[in-house]
């Protein structure tokens, strides 16, 4: 696999600089058996948050066995330290026979990644978004359901509603991006531009979605009153919304 200087338009220098030496890591590591080294998410989609946004990578082997993820979690605990999640590993011969099973994933990943080393396997390769619908609505119900299941594990306190909903959210954008497909219209990869598409088409009040958005970035910082209300107001979104789409 041949290693190159891949320039990601709007990503830090210094993030640039971390995922080259992250590509060489890798592959050492891998040697032959890696295949392609892609990138996706928010760094790619243009709403990279340096110290907030994690970056997401699938690395496209030949193979793999347990001896080869032992390898990878050595210097995954050096990675993720720098905000690198542990990667999807996958084979060519994985992403065909499992696409069928995540449409809307590989969808995302397909329209909004870019390659750091190695060759691109979404070049010719075809999505069967027959399931998509299906999956959408069980992501939906899945996220609504987590959403109480965790609050309350979290001892109903701020503290984990204020952690909780920013997870819940970055969850929830992929199939806010999934029901415009579903509608036929155009896909917007800018959260706050899919969160005020998907509510104007529905006719719904998702005010609750931008909060925990804007929660997410760290552009507000609500207080110890206000945290329960902001909480409210996004389990009432989520709530409606899943109603609604179980319904189209």
């Amino acid at each position: 696999m041949t290693t190159t200087e891949r320039v990601i338009e709007g990503l830090p220098d210094e993030t640039q600089k971390l995922l080259h030496a992250y590509v060489k890591d890798v592959k050492a590591l891998f040697r032959e058996q890696l295949e392609g080294v892609l990138l996706y998410g928010s760094a790619v989609r243009g709403e990279f948050l340096v110290g907030r946004s994690n970056l997401n990578v699938l690395l496209l082997v030949s193979s793999y066995d347990l001896a080869v993820l032992n390898g990878y979690s050595a210097i995954h605990r050096r990675w993720s330290k720098e905000q690198i999640l542990a990667p999807l590993f996958l084979t060519e011969a994985e992403m065909g026979s499992s696409a069928p099973v995540f449409p809307l994933e590989y969808l995302e990943i397909q329209e909004q990644h870019r390659v750091l080393g190695g060759r691109d396997p979404f070049v010719g390769f075809r999505v069967d978004s027959s399931g998509l619908a299906a999956e959408v609505r069980q992501g939906l119900m899945g996220s609504l359901f987590r959403l109480r299941q965790r609050y309350v594990e979290g001892n109903a306190m701020n503290e984990a509603a204020v952690i909780l909903i920013p997870l819940s959210i970055t969850s929830l954008l992929p199939l806010l991006r999934g029901i415009q497909r579903i509608q036929g219209r155009s896909i917007l990869y800018q959260s706050d531009a899919v969160i005020k598409d998907v509510a104007e088409h529905l006719g719904l009040d998702l005010q609750g979605m931008q909060d925990a958005l804007q929660l997410k970035r760290g552009q507000i910082s609500p207080g110890h009153k206000e945290i329960p209300r902001l909480f409210e107001r996004y389990l009432q979104a989520v709530t409606t919304l899943t109603g609604k789409v179980a319904n189209l």
